[in-house]
Order: C-alpha cells, then structure tokens, then sequence
C-alpha cells in the first residue's frame, strides 16, 4: 500500500468532495455547500516542454453563486517554487475555464502553514498586477476531534483533521475517536477512511498508533490496510512458534547456547529464517553449526 500524506491531503477531496464546504466554514470563509462536485483533468501542461500538475482540481456547484474550480495543493514543506507554479495554475486555469478559481493549500505542520498563507504578489511595488491569496488549511486551525459523536457526524472531516494533526503530541486521541466511530460504520465507507488516514500519517509514529487500532477496534474490516495487518499477524505467529521449537530441540539435544544467541532467536521474525535454523538444529553437533552464515 502507498503511504503518501501528500496523496491523502488532497484526494480526500476527490472521494469527498463536500468535504470543502465543511472546510471552509472551519476557516471562517462564507462559501455555499455544493449541489455537485466534478473532478477534472489536473494535468496544467501546455503545448511548449514545461509540465505543471495540480495535486486535485474540482468543478464544484452552488444552488446560488454558480460554479467555481477549487485547487487543492498538499504542501509537506516549503518550496519557493509555488510562487511561481501557484499564480500560474490560476490564471491558466482561470483563462482555459473562465470561472472563479479558489487555492487550497492543506499543510501539516505550523511553518508551512504560516508560509503557504503569505500573500503572492506579481507586479510593481507601487502597483500590484496581479496578487493570490491561499487559502490554507492546517494544524493551526482545523479542529482537534476528540469526540466520536462529532466525529459521526463528519467521518471525512475527522480524517482530514487527523492527517493535519499527524504530528500533534495528542494524535493517539484523535485516532482512538475515529475508530472508535467506524466501527458501527458500513464496510464500504470505513474502508477508504481506513486507507486515507494510513496515507496521511505516512511513516510517522502515529502510523502505527493507526494500525494498532485498526487491528484492534477494526479488525472486522477487509480493507486492504486490515488484510496487510492480518499477513503481518499470521507472519509473527509464524516466526514466533518456529523459535519456540528451535528452542525446544536446542534443549532436547543438549546444545548449549548463549543469552546473546537466545535472543537472536527469540528477537527473529524472519519466519525462513527461523525454518532454516530448525532444520539445522536437528543435525548440528554445535551452536556454530546451526547460526553459521551461508
């Protein structure tokens, strides 16, 4: 499985796409929900060699301003480039549809946040030409979910919010609160909130928070994150009684064995491994024969 906040910060938006509204609202800016969201086309490229991508564009419709194109840009750090790339995806963007275009930048952490709200500015110091305002949605200002009858109400956002929070000492609580409201949650919409918020946490500590709980309060669940835990679970099973015998033999035959080596064997979780050591176990004369490299 892929586990990419960068993808999870932005596509959330594509399985969600009213999820904006709610954003919005949290960042204290009046835009009407939707009544219909379309993904289009990210790929900004023009005819010349230059390829430029937005991370996630959508088409989205209200009952009474109309349509506009929501950007979505999920920023990990700070990139001098985006004051370049940013103005550009409007303007193209705004010129190829000629509807209102809004940016949103969906950080995880405090600095890039700050950054990515910074005004960008095109023009002469006594007259600006043109000048892009990002929205931004952060640590700093979406919500800390720590109550499952909140976070019922609003799965996506709660994901969203946890993938923002994903270096926030208090995480653990976060997740704990979107788990605990998955589990009366039908299979089809548990699942790609189970993958998303596996993607947002990427390789950080709170990763394995998220998948100790989805094999424990999810464990039900057949999503691939679920499926990956159990192969992990039967793989340690494994490697956990074929150590026990190698012991076990060890003993029977009267090879001695040091503390050190007791632990390398107990410490393995290559179940192959531990297979080859057992089978040498039943003939070796010595502990040297038996851990002797190939």
């Amino acid at each position: 499985m892929v586990s990419s906040p960068h993808e999870a910060m932005h596509r959330i938006f594509q399985e969600y796409p009213g999820l904006f509204s709610r954003v919005s609202e949290v960042l204290g800016v009046d835009i009407p929900p939707p009544t219909s969201a379309t993904a289009l086309p990210t790929d900004l490229t023009e005819a010349r060699p230059v390829e430029r991508r937005v991370d996630t564009l959508l088409r989205i419709e209200t009952a009474h301003d109309g349509p506009f194109l929501l950007a979505i840009e999920a920023q990990g750090k700070k990139d001098p480039r985006k004051t370049v790339s940013w103005p550009y995806y409007v303007s193209y963007l705004h010129n190829r549809y000629g509807l209102p275009i809004l940016l949103l930048v969906v950080c995880q952490d405090h600095a890039t946040a700050e950054w990515a709200a910074r005004p960008i500015s095109i023009g002469l110091r006594q007259w600006q030409t043109f000048a892009l305002y990002p929205l931004v949605a952060g640590p700093h200002n979406m919500p800390v979910i720590t109550d499952v009858a909140e976070a019922r109400k609003d799965l996506a956002l709660t994901t969203l919010a946890a993938i923002t929070h994903a270096d926030n000492p208090d995480v653990g609580a976060i997740l704990k609160t979107l788990s605990t409201a998955l589990r009366d949650t039908p299979e089809a919409i548990a699942d790609p909130i189970i993958e998303l918020t596996a993607q947002g946490l990427g390789n950080r500590p709170a990763a394995q928070q998220w998948r100790n709980l989805v094999a424990v309060d999810l464990s039900f669940y057949k999503s691939p994150l679920s499926e990956e835990l159990r192969d992990e679970g039967r793989a340690e099973g494994r490697a956990e009684g074929r150590a026990e015998g190698l012991l076990l033999i060890l003993d029977v035959r009267g090879i001695a064995i040091t503390d050190e080596t007791r632990e390398k064997i107990t410490g393995c979780d290559d179940p192959q491994l531990l297979h080859q050591w057992l089978n040498r176990a039943a003939t070796a004369a010595s502990a040297e024969e038996v851990f002797a490299e190939e």
